[in-house]
């Protein structure tokens, strides 16, 4: 058997996220889930062959009938992914730093749009000025059962109405906290990659140049310091006006 490039695989795993089934409906045993699942295990398979046993374990858990030992086969397989992806991007691609250029809006949207519809369980969005055009831009890009995280500040007055009637709408679990001092603009997700923005996100791109940095080396320190943010920060009630 031909051995798939690096970089084959990447794609492979990337589509394997894009198309997988909602989480409510992935507990289901279906054809069309069935489907989704052996080519989960087959891409770890490439790229680890010792977590093979592991991904097919958390197949079959993952039908098991108690709740909790279906959601525990679940999120074993989603680590299972999360690992080989962060792995691969770092084999073929190395971490994310791009430049984007003055006026291309786009550009800068779809560079984060990739790492946001990759969140499966968390996306923890961290700018001072996050106001109503971040969240009709942004949110949308969020997967379903994806828990939305906004830490901000200046612009709440039009960031928490805008919010709470995406979440009306969407039911999308969707928290907003404000802090001080604090003046940097982050995207995390799940917990496990970090994005600094030279721009604001809802400005990136549109009057000036700027660039998108993968954190690595300094992730935890990073993490940490935000997390202990939104630990203090003072909850904002989502209204529908």
């Amino acid at each position: 058997m031909a051995d798939l490039k690096p970089e084959d695989l990447l794609a492979e795993v990337e589509d394997i996220f894009r198309t997988m089934p909602p989480y409510e409906s992935i507990f289901h045993n279906t054809p069309e889930n069935r489907s989704w699942l052996g080519r989960a295990v087959a891409a770890i398979a490439r790229w680890n062959t010792i977590q093979a046993g592991s991904a097919r374990a958390y197949v079959t858990q993952l039908h098991e009938p108690t709740i909790h030992a279906s959601e525990k086969g679940y999120h074993g397989l989603m680590s299972l992914l999360h690992e080989a992806h962060a792995d691969l991007r770092m084999t073929t691609l190395g971490p994310v730093n791009t430049a984007i250029g003055k006026g291309l809006v786009f550009d800068y949207f779809e560079e984060l749009r990739k790492q946001i519809e990759l969140a499966k369980e968390d996306v923890f969005f961290i700018d001072p000025y996050l106001d109503a055009d971040f969240v009709s831009r942004y949110l949308p890009c969020v997967s379903s059962g994806v828990s939305i995280r906004l830490l901000a500040r200046e612009r709440l007055g039009t960031l928490v109405p805008a919010a709470a009637l995406f979440a009306k709408q969407s039911n999308a679990h969707i928290e907003v906290r404000s802090a001080p001092n604090f003046h940097d603009r982050y995207l995390i997700v799940d917990a496990k990659a970090c994005f600094q923005s030279g721009a604001s996100f809802k400005d990136g791109g549109r009057t000036s140049p700027t660039t998108i940095t993968q954190i690595t080396d300094a992730f935890r320190a990073v993490q940490m310091t935000y997390e202990d943010l939104w630990r203090n920060g003072k909850p904002e009630p989502l209204t529908v006006p």
